[in-house]
């Protein structure tokens, strides 16, 4: 018997080489060529036959196109991520390391989607229908009316879903699906792309809105071909730390919402449960108010959000370390180089340690003004006044520009009982609004004004 040929395929892009490359020759990446085994030259018949539909070429203004009807998943926080509840004909990937929750949501969801009378489907590729059925009893899902099918062969998976006809389906997982049109193993480059490829169209061709279940690499990016984030609507990450009651869930890609959005849920053992009020996982319980430390406002989507920054200054070496968690590093070296050269707090010697408590991820610039009051307060050893928060965009001039939609984040505030704001002037409201009674708003226009501002407030 002849010995089947092998190819190396890029797991990045998709392309192959007939031998083993240390970088991709098609995207220049390092060490994504893995083995697999070649596919046959003979054309397959009717291959793409379903992806390839037959369409008529008309103007925008000729297309009946009305508003995305949503369907609420029945948990407000996975809505919020969404835009607002699943879309017919939607397809979503969602991606997370192993046990952090994913197939537990997506299980809760569609059976409250079950019960409000959509029809669902949940396709298991890694688990038997028992031991799915066993994790809806471990989760008080009793009696449970969601249809299940345990199988990996993408022909079968399709011929289901066009016989049944759910309103939702859920594939768990897209690396475990197989077509017979290949004959490279399931999980390989080749078989994930063209079993989404055929999912999707399915979900455009019936309307049945499907959700893919996708592996994560080591560095915490979504396995197989970077194409396949191309070919869904909706991309969802699942993030947090499994040690950690508490979960994220971003949005990277929705076409039918904002992106950047995120949901926060605690894990119990009735599974997982939405998060109603964030801030206050991100808020450390001090009795008294500490140096190091100051609050600020920043924007998760469309969602204002409060997190404490914390900082520490100690006396370092010859070579002083800046480290930071939840922030951008390179950002706080240029906070620091301003810091001095505007306000005169030198840290030339010192080592500093800034941290965004809960574990969130701060990628806006409005979190300048509360990392350089924070290390300030760590330096001076004098704690900001209870109730402080602060935020705003801090240039290499040493100006404090304005952040998008202030006014949000001061009515967070406000509502959540913050007495004092740093803020920069643009931000501050113009005239006496209800909205932000028993807050006093100073407003800004420099770093020198917000230090001494905090010197006379501590």
């Amino acid at each position: 018997m002849a010995k089947e040929k092998t190819q190396y395929t890029c797991n990045e892009c998709g392309g192959s080489s007939p031998k083993w490359l240390g970088k991709c020759p098609h995207c220049n990446a390092w060490n994504t060529l893995i083995e697999s085994v070649a596919e046959s030259t003979a054309p397959a018949k009717n291959r793409f036959a379903s992806l390839a539909k037959t369409a008529e070429v008309t103007t925008l203004a000729d297309i009946d196109a009305t508003d995305v009807q949503r369907t609420p998943t029945g948990h407000d926080e996975l809505d919020r991520v969404l835009g607002g509840g699943i879309v017919e004909g939607g397809v979503v990937l969602i991606g997370g390391d192993p046990g952090i929750g994913k197939s537990t949501l997506l299980l809760q969801a569609l059976d409250s989607l079950q019960r409000s009378g959509q029809k669902t489907l949940y396709v298991t590729g890694e688990e038997s229908g028992a031991q799915v059925a066993l994790r809806s009893r471990r989760l008080g899902l009793d009696g449970s009316q969601v249809s299940v099918l345990a199988e990996i062969q993408l022909e079968k998976i399709l011929a289901t879903l066009d016989h049944t006809k759910p309103a939702i389906a859920v594939i768990d997982s897209i690396q475990t699906v197989y077509s017979e049109q290949l004959t490279s193993a399931p999980g390989s480059v080749a078989q994930v792309r063209e079993c989404a490829a055929h999912l999707t169209r399915a979900a455009k061709a019936s309307g049945t809105a499907i959700v893919l279940v996708g592996h994560v690499t080591k560095e915490g990016a979504l396995a197989g071909p970077r194409v396949l984030e191309h070919m869904v609507d909706t991309v969802l990450y699942f993030e947090g730390d499994t040690h950690s009651s508490f979960r994220l869930i971003r949005a990277i890609k929705n076409r039918f919402g904002a992106v950047n959005e995120i949901g926060v849920f605690a894990m119990t053992e009735r599974g997982l449960k939405g998060v109603s009020n964030p801030s206050a996982i991100f808020l450390s319980q001090h009795s008294e108010p500490v140096p190091g430390s100051c609050v600020m406002v920043t924007l998760e989507g469309t969602r204002p959000m409060l997190v404490e920054i914390q900082a520490l200054v100690d006396s370092g070496g010859p070579s002083p370390r800046r480290l930071s968690v939840g922030l951008d590093r390179d950002r706080l070296a240029m906070l620091l180089a301003v810091l001095h050269r505007h306000a005169g707090v030198a840290c030339m010697d010192q080592d500093v340690f800034v941290n965004a408590v809960g574990g969130v991820r701060i990628s806006e610039p409005a979190a300048d003004l509360a990392v350089m009051l924070a290390i300030t307060s760590s330096l001076r050893g004098k704690a900001l006044p209870k109730g402080f928060i602060a935020f705003g965009e801090v240039g290499l001039a040493g100006e404090v520009r304005p952040a998008p939609r202030g006014q949000e984040r001061l009515k967070e505030a406000a509502k959540l009982g913050f007495s004092v704001a740093v803020v920069p002037k643009a931000n501050a409201p113009k005239k006496n609004d209800k909205a932000f009674e028993g807050l006093t708003i100073h407003g800004v226009d420099r770093i020198e004004e917000a230090m001494e501002l905090a010197r006379s407030l501590a």
